[in-house]
């Protein structure tokens, strides 16, 4: 286990991540998971007092899945067991150390930066952003 979180919590990340990468599949939520995690862990930026996975997801104008029917209903156990596996530690690239993420529209590139951090590469339609050397400490 990387962090605390309470059963609650798994099924909020969970939830989250069906609901932000249900169609990248079980690699795409994976790479949500990822991070959400990170945030919880970065203590800097805008995530300085993130410290749980309710904070993660719940800060404002951050997951817009949280508005979003799959994120409502209940997490299947596959879900959560995938949840379970972000929270024992498995990280995926390019989401590996990764805060940010989007998906552009259509089958636009990757902007270079986002919120100011460099790309770390992309997987099926999201992309996704480290913070910059030094910003952040190692956040595994």
């Amino acid at each position: 286990m990387i962090i605390s979180y309470t059963s609650t919590e798994l099924d909020l990340l969970a939830r989250i991540m069906r609901a932000e990468a249900l169609g990248e599949g079980d690699l795409g939520m994976l790479m949500v998971g990822n991070v959400v995690v990170n945030r919880v862990l970065a203590d800097c930026l805008t995530f300085r007092n993130i410290d749980s996975i309710y904070d993660a997801i719940y800060q404002p104008n951050q997951f817009v899945g949280t508005n979003s029917s799959l994120f409502n209903a209940s997490a299947t156990t596959l879900e959560k067991q995938l949840a379970q596996r972000i929270l024992n530690g498995e990280y995926y690239y390019p989401a590996t150390n990764a805060l940010w993420f989007y998906a552009p529209s259509g089958n636009s590139e990757c902007k270079s930066t986002w919120y100011d951090q460099e790309l770390a590469g992309r997987y099926k339609s999201h992309c996704f952003y480290n913070p910059d050397p030094g910003v952040c400490q190692q956040l595994h």
